[in-house]
């Protein structure tokens, strides 16, 4: 049977430039004919990464369920076997050569040529089988400068290392049962067969209203400047906008559980931790000069059985405009709701909600209301694992 879970989110942000373009402006996007604020689900999920981060720090979560997405394994590495007694130096040369063995070479800065996001456990491993088999990692007999292409030189460094050496590290790359790799998934561009397809989908979120972008002016003054000196010793500016977000993402629950190797009770605490900071975390963009911190005032999570994912986004097609004293934030609430009914008497389904509703918008047909963020995560939680 498969089972998904789906979150909603309404969040109004006050002022505020929470995710950046190439030109410090808001990312935004167009609409259903409008231009929206937008947030790419990228920076969601780099936020929620951050959150797992703090769970670990709060012992929330163990330090081996979390991935680091780095190009700085080499460090690393040599960081640990050190640990384990080996000359530094040494260590270094040895693991530099076991990743190249792996079609992972080290550029000469000591970095990898892209971002790896391997599992603290993956990393762990690989720090442990080239302490194993030390004596069987040598250098391949050197190319004549400037023979081979760099894509060819990675490949027979692979092919020219130890058949047992490389069988051992090829099997550490399992995707050491890290939450954040089992639910976001990874590309790894020299060794495709060891990709993880994400268990979750996070998209972009975006304003369900119109929204256009402001600039602030500011001008800093020299504190030290002679008294009698006027004018501003710096100028410019920066933009911003304030806009209700809609937010979304959908867990596919088997999925996620065969990414974490048949963990059930570790893709159980991952979910809840998922859900958790899906609702609190926060982009940090430009937070120094705006403090938006403001939290979703509706949550909806929805547990589906054999049915299709359904993003509620087109409740937004037409931008929201609220009237004179209304909220802007419970308008958009009552038509997300009523797009949820509307889609649940054309489609059906096996389905239960829980809302967390601080707007007073009405749930009833929708699902169940939740007291508190806690209820609402402990009531899904309850229903997934059933």
């Amino acid at each position: 049977m498969r089972i998904l879970i789906e979150i909603h989110a309404l969040q109004n942000f006050a002022p505020s430039n929470l995710n950046r373009d190439d030109t410090g402006s808001p990312k935004d996007a167009i609409f259903g004919g409008t231009r929206r604020a937008r947030i790419s689900s990228q920076c969601i999920k780099r936020a929620i990464r951050q959150h797992f981060v703090s769970l670990v720090n709060a012992h929330g979560l163990d330090a081996a369920d979390v991935a680091s997405r780095t190009k700085r394994v080499l460090e690393t590495l040599t960081k640990l076997l050190e640990q384990k007694g080996r000359d530094g130096t040494e260590a270094a040369v040895k693991a530099r050569l076991a990743l190249a063995a792996v079609e992972l070479p080290v550029k000469d800065d000591g970095k990898s040529e892209y971002l790896l996001f391997l599992g603290q456990r993956e990393i762990a491993s690989l720090a442990d089988i080239i302490h194993a088999k030390w004596d069987a990692i040598i250098a391949p007999a050197a190319a004549a400068a400037g023979e081979k292409k760099p894509g060819k030189a990675k490949k027979d460094a692979a092919q020219s290392a130890n058949p047992e050496l490389k069988k051992a590290l090829d099997a550490v790359f399992n995707g050491g049962k890290a939450l954040d790799v089992a639910l976001f998934g990874r590309m790894l561009a020299d060794m495709p067969q060891k990709n993880q397809n994400a268990a979750c989908q996070v998209a972009h979120a975006i304003s369900t209203h119109a929204a256009e972008r402001e600039f602030d002016f500011y001008t800093a003054v020299d504190d030290l400047k002679p008294e009698d000196t006027a004018g501003a010793d710096m100028m410019g500016t920066v933009e911003f906008n304030s806009a209700c977000f809609y937010r979304y993402a959908v867990v596919d629950w088997a999925k996620l559980v065969e990414n974490l190797q048949g963990d059930s009770a570790l893709a159980a605490k991952g979910l809840r931790a998922f859900l958790e900071g899906f609702v609190i975390a926060e982009p940090t963009g430009k937070q120094n000069t705006f403090a938006a911190h403001n939290p979703p005032e509706f949550v909806a999570i929805t547990v589906r059985r054999n049915t299709a994912p359904r993003s509620l986004a087109n409740a937004f097609e037409t931008a929201i405009r609220a009237r004179k004293d209304e909220s802007l934030t419970r308008v958009s609430a009552v038509k997300l709701i009523e797009k949820a009914n509307a889609l649940q008497v054309a489609y059906g389904g096996n389905a239960k909600t829980f809302v967390l509703d601080l707007l007073g918008a009405g749930v009833e047909g929708f699902g169940k209301n939740a007291e508190s963020l806690a209820d609402l995560l402990l009531a899904t939680m309850a229903v997934v694992e059933e």
